[in-house]
């Protein structure tokens, strides 16, 4: 039986409206990228945050369900970094600027909210995360690091979409990654200011943006998370 990531949301929202208006609303954000209004709950705190012990094992599935919860990983890894760089406003950050980590905010909030709700109990527990290498209170080091998660994301998406066997799910993911890849660009727009490096040579090649095996992006975000992520089961990764 196929593991639809949209099958999975039809089944258990039948008897929930405002759970299915929740996800049609989440769906939209994720394939438009428009811009939210909705409040961050971030604490000031870059501590590790979650329930679990560091050395904890979280096992990621095989098949699709597998490479979307890879996907979850990065995105809960992704919407905290936002959440706290927001707690944490580093000195001089401009209104403009502001703006702009908010947005990027929002929409990775929702693409975590949106794989939290459709995965179910599919989905893995939320990871123990700790950001701790990262000074928030320097511009450079925040946009540095808001940069090379976004486009670690990007080049994940990229990498491990190949994988998805159901044509939804790939769809849904693709729809994700176009957002991602519109995060890279205004970031190194903002980091490098009036110049090419929005669509620098090192990471769009032949026209065509990088893309990274599930094998290459797991060992950067274990950096980030207390709980070990095992991905043995990813198709990348038995191979």
């Amino acid at each position: 039986m196929k593991n639809s990531f949209m099958n999975n949301l039809k089944t258990p929202l039948e008897h929930s409206t405002p759970r299915r208006a929740f996800l049609r609303t989440a769906t939209a954000a994720a394939v438009t990228g428009g811009l939210l209004t909705a409040c961050s709950t971030a604490t000031p705190d870059i501590s590790p945050n979650g329930g679990r012990a560091a050395g904890d094992v979280i096992t990621l599935p095989g098949g699709d369900l597998g490479i979307l919860n890879y996907a979850f990983v990065l995105e809960q890894i992704e919407s905290r970094f936002y959440e706290l760089v927001l707690a944490n406003p580093y000195s001089g950050m401009t209104a403009m600027e502001m703006q702009l980590f908010q947005d990027l905010r929002n929409h990775e909030v929702t693409h975590r909210a949106f794989y939290r709700a459709a995965l179910g109990s599919a989905g893995i527990p939320d990871l123990t995360l700790n950001f701790s290498d990262i000074n928030f209170k320097e511009r450079t080091d925040v946009l540095e690091a808001s940069r090379k998660f976004a486009e670690i994301g990007t080049a994940a998406y990229n990498g491990g979409g190949k994988y998805l066997t159901d044509p939804e799910n790939l769809a849904v993911a693709g729809k994700i990654v176009s957002v991602e890849a519109r995060h890279v660009s205004i970031i190194r727009e903002i980091e490098y200011m009036n110049q090419s490096a929005f669509s620098g040579d090192n990471i769009v090649i032949e026209g065509l943006f990088i893309k990274l095996e599930p094998a290459e992006v797991v060992p950067i975000a274990q950096k980030y998370v207390l709980e070990i992520i095992d991905a043995h089961n990813l198709p990348s990764v038995a191979a």
